[in-house]
């Protein structure tokens, strides 16, 4: 399974979530309305990542943790969002950790409530 995959599978296993492009790449939103993560493959840059909400501090914490593996996205960062990059050695554990946060930071209280 490639990345993309991998990330859409973590995605599409919370409630009430729907994919479709945006800005030509995959995206996934909460009752198909907000956005919560976007696929990000080379589309600024040369990397392959994903960027997605994250819960405040989250982005500077990591950033300066492990800029190997984390950044501060165009467009978005400023908002606190997070990039990830995929194209190193991805700890698929991690993601679906930052997945989830991401989830939360968007969706509301009663979808939460219902995640696996």
């Amino acid at each position: 399974m490639d990345a993309l995959d991998r990330l859409r599978a973590l995605c599409l296993a919370l409630p009430e979530t729907t994919e479709r492009l945006s800005h030509g790449e995959p995206t996934w939103f909460v009752r198909d309305k907000k956005t919560f993560v976007m696929f990000a493959d080379h589309h600024h840059d040369d990397r392959l990542a994903f960027w997605c909400a994250a819960p405040p501090g989250a982005q500077e914490e990591l950033v300066s943790e492990d800029p190997e593996r984390f950044f501060r996205p165009p467009y978005v960062g400023h908002r606190g969002w997070l990039g990830v990059y995929l194209d190193v050695e991805v700890d698929w554990p991690e993601v679906a950790e930052i997945v989830a946060d991401a989830y939360r930071q968007i969706a509301p209280k009663s979808l939460i409530a219902r995640m696996p």
